[in-house]
């Protein structure tokens, strides 16, 4: 009795020191931030709410690492020039889950080498550009994706995921390593990653996976949480909420000051770019938690997020309104392509987003930054499409575009017909394309920022080339954008510039010296300085501490660079129809990029079969019930067939389709145009094929499947745009075809499925 006595001290003595130590958050000079009673996230000097926009960087551990000795990269080289590209692009906030497994043994002690080495370099450069860090520890992950596993010697490959969470031997060993981990001195900044103030937070873990009764789980946060605690650190504590829903009420119990959540709005890994307007799929951010009473006062962190398979660059801006208005202070893109390895997009081919390689994709991530910060926590602004313009930004997908306009940033991410608010006030430019201020020829980035009256500093990237679709699987040896360096004409309309101003180069190796002619000029990549007549060059100025006067965002030395980019791969087709002929808009026999739902579930399958004759493919879908979300279904995008097409030449939609069970169902189909409005209209299927005609007339305004379907589950699966839209057949991107809206609960155990053999327009 007395043992369990002592034990019982033990344990509230751990615990009073371990919520005394959260409560001295605010109170340790060296802590940048700390989170109120209220959850809220606030400077430690003001107390005014904190915010933090960036990515995640792996370039110190697993593939990206291999990749760059592959090439014979300089490493340190390579972190100096991405992280000097982040800063660039305005960004504050660095995450990455350290993979464990390469710098820990077996029983969690920390193994000072080469990854460990780059990954406090990284650190160290980050700082130098005052963005902020929050550490993940522990990743679970072996090192090989997307290649094998190598033979690590971490803990996390001798256990596993499932395991780690559970068995109390391996959680010994990550109490051991965060203990090491956390004391461990970086060699570039002699501190500790306790003691450096720009590693503000730490989030304990990866995506993590639980099993189990729900107190072990809080339990485990608990021993990880008091393990880091335990060395001295007194700042932020996150846990992941998203990843085990089930297991939200846990978490929230736990001791911790937050919780961390993903968002790939437009699903992962679909092996070809997604098309479509995925605006209405970033139109917000659901958290389902808020019934839990533990869950109100904890900070709220996104650790990751992409528009995966997505090159458009319209949707970064629009995450960040979400997410500011679901609450969140701190958010990070997975994952930033090092330089050297983005001519092939082979780190994760689902994510492609770097400055030189993807310039579009990079000046909207600058954009999400400026919203992010600048948009008020928990502010709505209503629902898709009202919300395409918030602030001084807006969206458009027709466009691809992403806009700031304000007093004295204009920024955009493709060419944009927008006056400036008060051009005699702008301060800093950036774009991809032309505008009324600066009309360029190439296809790079470039930034503009004012010194002082009359002095701009302008940095401008090379042209970007697509040769082939970046997201299909990828190579090292499978060039997918290609660089080319060449000499592009550009006009500046400043009024404090005037129309002959002076351009001298700055970056190492740029020694060219010349003058505008009537605004224009002919300029190479690199970065100068624009004077006007009779301003002095001052080359120790700067308008950033986090950017130097003559530093410039790319070197040649980290491209794969050719004289001529490859020739693509993708193959063109033209039809010539005779008026009256149908429109095919779905063949299962050629199109193969229908979006199934579900996806991944026991018990539903989906294929391409032979179809009523030998000569055609039939799409079957099939389920043994439709319990969960009573909706099976596909969605596929149709816009390039109907492009050029007179709109007068179609009355009727048809579909060839059958249901494989013993009973008739009502399907619905349902056309979705660019605007993100649906229409649909019920039709009812038989076990035998059929050819059903519907009337374009009879489509009526209905809700839509976001497809593909938005991660992490808690996300909403149906969405309906809000407002008016008439239909337009020519406007028309998607077509989809669902059962289940209307069958009864009691029908839901029983199977379902559906085929689906032609759809076309007559």
């Amino acid at each position: 009795m007395m043992r369990i006595v002592l034990r019982l001290m033990a344990c509230g003595i751990l615990l009073v020191l371990s919520t005394g130590l959260k409560s001295q958050n605010n109170s340790k000079t060296n802590n940048l931030v700390y989170v109120d009673k209220q959850g809220i996230l606030r400077w430690t000097k003001t107390s005014a709410e904190a915010s933090f926009f960036g990515v995640n960087y792996t370039t110190p551990f697993a593939y990206s690492y291999r990749a760059h000795k592959a090439l014979g990269v300089d490493l340190e080289k390579a972190i100096h020039q991405d992280v000097y590209q982040l800063a660039r692009l305005g960004l504050d906030a660095f995450r990455v889950h350290v993979w464990d497994t390469e710098i820990s043994d077996t029983t969690g002690n920390l193994l000072e080498n080469e990854h460990l080495r780059l990954f406090d370099f990284l650190l160290a450069e980050l700082k130098k550009r005052q963005i902020k860090i929050i550490i993940t520890p522990i990743a679970f992950w072996g090192n090989g994706y997307p290649e094998k596993d190598e033979a690590t010697p971490g803990f996390s490959r001798k256990y596993g995921k499932g395991r780690a969470t559970t068995n109390d031997t391996a959680i010994l060993a990550q109490e051991n390593y965060l203990h090491q981990f956390f004391k461990h001195i970086n060699p570039y900044t002699r501190l500790n990653y306790v003691d450096d103030p720009d590693i503000i937070a730490v989030e304990l873990n990866n995506e993590p996976s639980h099993s189990g009764p729900k107190d072990g789980v809080t339990n485990y946060v608990n021993r990880l949480a008091a393990a880091v605690r335990s060395v001295g650190w007194t700042k932020p504590v996150y846990y992941n909420i998203a990843q085990n829903p089930y297991y939200a009420d846990a978490v929230s119990k736990a001791n911790v000051d937050g919780v961390s959540f993903q968002w790939y709005p437009t699903g992962l890994v679909a092996n070809h770019e997604v098309k479509g307007n995925f605006l209405p799929n970033v139109d917000h951010y659901r958290i389902p938690f808020d019934t839990i009473p533990e869950f109100h006062n904890k900070s709220r962190m996104v650790y990751e997020y992409d528009a995966a398979d997505v090159l458009q660059s319209n949707l970064y801006p629009a995450m960040a309104r979400s997410f500011r208005n679901a609450g969140f202070q701190w958010a990070t893109q997975f994952a930033y392509d090092p330089t050297a390895l983005a001519y092939a997009n082979t780190e994760y081919q689902t994510h492609y987003l770097n400055l030189i390689y993807t310039p579009s994709k990079a000046i909207s991530l600058l954009i999400a930054s400026k919203a992010f910060h600048q948009l008020p926590r928990l502010k709505s602004f209503g629902s898709y499409p009202a919300d395409s313009s918030f602030g001084v930004f807006r969206v458009s997908y027709k466009n691809s575009l992403s806009e700031m306009n304000s007093e004295e940033e204009f920024y955009y991410s493709n060419s944009t017909h927008s006056m400036p608010v008060n051009i005699a006030r702008l301060r800093h430019l950036a774009g991809v394309g032309s505008s009324v201020t600066i009309h360029y020829a190439g296809s790079g980035a470039y930034f503009l920022d004012k010194i002082s009256d009359g002095v701009w500093r302008l940095e401008v990237m090379p042209d970007a080339i697509p040769i082939r679709d970046p997201f299909e699987k990828a190579s090292p040896e499978k060039e997918v954008t290609h660089i080319q360096w060449q000499a592009n004409s550009m006009r500046i309309l400043l009024p404090d510039l005037g129309s002959s101003f002076g351009i001298k180069g700055l970056n190492e190796g740029n020694s060219f010296s010349g003058s505008a002619s009537e605004n224009q000029f002919h300029v190479q990549p690199g970065t100068y300085l624009l004077t006007a007549r009779g301003k002095n060059i001052l080359r120790n100025q700067t308008n950033s501490s986090a950017i130097g006067l003559n530093e410039f965002a790319t070197s040649k030395a980290f491209t794969i660079h050719r004289d001529e980019p490859l020739a693509s791969t993708a193959t063109t087709q033209t039809e010539v129809l005779a008026e009256k002929t149908k429109l095919e808009i779905f063949d299962p026999s050629t199109d193969r990029t229908a979006r199934v739902y579900p996806s991944f579930r026991r018990g539903y399958q989906s294929s391409y079969v032979t179809g009523s004759d030998s000569t055609h493919m039939v799409l079957r879908m099939s389920a043994n019930e439709l319990s969960d979300d009573h909706t099976l279904g596909f969605q596929y995008y149709c816009l390039d067939k109907l492009k050029g097409r007179n709109p007068e030449s179609f009355r009727k939609l048809v579909i060839r389709a059958r249901t494989t069970g013993t009973q008739p169902v009502n399907a619905k189909l349902t056309l979705i145009n660019q605007d993100g409005y649906a229409f649909s209209t019920v039709i009812n299927l038989g076990d035998a094929f059929q050819n059903v005609e519907i009337r374009l007339d009879d489509l009526k305004a209905d809700s839509m499947l976001l497809l593909p379907r938005p991660y992490p589950g808690i996300q909403p699966l149906w969405f309906k745009a809000t407002g008016a839209s008439k239909f337009e057949i020519l406007e028309a991107e998607k077509i989809q075809v669902t059962i289940g809206t209307d069958i009864l609960s009691s029908e839901f155990k029983k199977p379902y499925g559906l085929e689906v053999e032609s759809i076309w327009l007559e």
